[in-house]
């Protein structure tokens, strides 16, 4: 009987402030470890900068030739229409024809969100596709979505988005029973906006998960909660929030160890707790973020990715492609109109064209 090999990861090795070099060196550790991967751009430029690297031609690296980029600038939808060679979608395309198992990018986010839609498609009943941020916390690893692809939400987006990430924790990330909850700012059910109060409402009939109500931003990094859902506006900025703050603490933390030198030598004593702490948070070590609701696996990594994240990156994407949740994730997409349909018949019902809740008066 034949062995079947594996599908590799396909990595658009032409993305991100470091590319090609960190992009194609990740990749090759990757492929180290035994994940294959199909780099993909300009084949001249990247077979060149494999022998500078001394990589091994026995790993499993292969190349698909890409003749055009997508730079960080261009305008996402109209790039992807006009380069119609370009690395993000051949990486895609490589992924809708079953020759790689998932891809990921460090380039432009809007056109890898656009090329996804574009090449793979939504899922049945998807309204709108998902970033989802692995946030490092406490406790486990706490999923945040949308974190920047959907400014202006409808309530059905966040219920697709919370039936969505709920899937994508318990069978990608191994979470049993993920406990879910709505990013507003207080804990109690009057608190939020018209939209999270839709939202919340349509999620406390969601038997079939574990609805916790809201999530104040302070409890975003606890792990009290599994799956957290917002709208992207308000996801970008606490991510955003969340790394400055994270960068700053850990420069004032620096300054003070080196502030005097009882200091310096406590900072000698605790580098090995330290330096456990700061891979905690470290984003590169979190491995890019996945995208939700369209029909494949596809990963957005930081712009300013080295060999690290990327390396982390392609074993993610694997992971994902492994758990082969894409048809559980489409079912659960498909309950959220029910889910709100209860609240749209009711006096107070879901204006779903306006995303707020309106009151009508009976017999209206």
């Amino acid at each position: 009987m034949t062995e079947t090999r594996p599908l590799p990861v396909a990595v658009d090795a032409m993305g991100g402030d470091n590319a090609p070099g960190e992009i194609i060196q990740g990749a090759a550790d990757a492929a180290r470890g035994g994940l294959p991967v199909v780099l993909v751009g300009p084949e001249g430029v990247i077979r060149e900068e494999l022998s500078r690297r001394g990589t091994d031609s026995s790993l499993p690296i292969f190349v698909k030739h890409a003749s055009e980029v997508i730079a960080m600038d261009d305008h996402p939808g109209q790039a992807m229409r006009r380069k119609k060679d370009n690395s993000i979608r051949v990486c895609f395309e490589l992924v809708k024809r079953g020759e790689a198992c998932g891809m990921v990018s460090a380039g432009n986010s809007g056109a890898v969100m656009a090329g996804a839609i574009f090449v793979l498609g939504r899922l049945p009943a998807v309204e709108r596709p998902a970033i989802i941020s692995v946030l490092p916390a406490l406790r486990g690893h706490p999923l945040l979505l949308d974190m920047g692809a959907n400014v202006d939400c409808k309530p059905i987006h966040l219920v697709q988005f919370a039936l969505m990430g709920e899937v994508y924790a318990r069978r990608v990330i191994g979470v049993s029973k993920p406990k879910v909850a709505v990013l507003s700012n207080g804990e109690e059910d009057s608190k939020g906006t018209d939209l999270t109060r839709a939202v919340a409402a349509a999620l406390r009939r969601a038997s079939e998960i574990e609805y916790r109500g809201y999530c104040e931003g302070r409890d975003l990094l606890t792990g009290d909660f599994d799956v957290i859902v917002t709208d992207g506006f308000t996801g970008n900025v606490a991510l955003k929030t969340m790394e400055g703050t994270a960068k700053v603490v850990g420069e004032m933390l620096k300054q003070a160890l080196q502030s005097t030198p009882a200091s310096a030598i406590g900072g000698l004593l605790a580098k090995k707790a330290l330096g456990a702490m700061k891979r905690k948070i470290d984003w590169r070590e979190i491995g890019g973020a996945p995208l939700v609701g369209v029909a494949g696996v596809g990963f957005i990594t930081h712009g300013r990715s080295d060999a690290l994240a990327i390396g982390n990156a392609v074993r993610r994407v694997r992971a994902a492609a492994d758990a082969h949740a894409t048809e559980e994730i489409a079912r659960a997409a498909e309950r959220a109109e029910a889910l709100l349909a209860p609240a749209a018949a009711s006096p107070e019902r879901v204006d779903t064209e306006q995303g707020r809740l309106r009151t009508t008066p009976p017999g209206a």
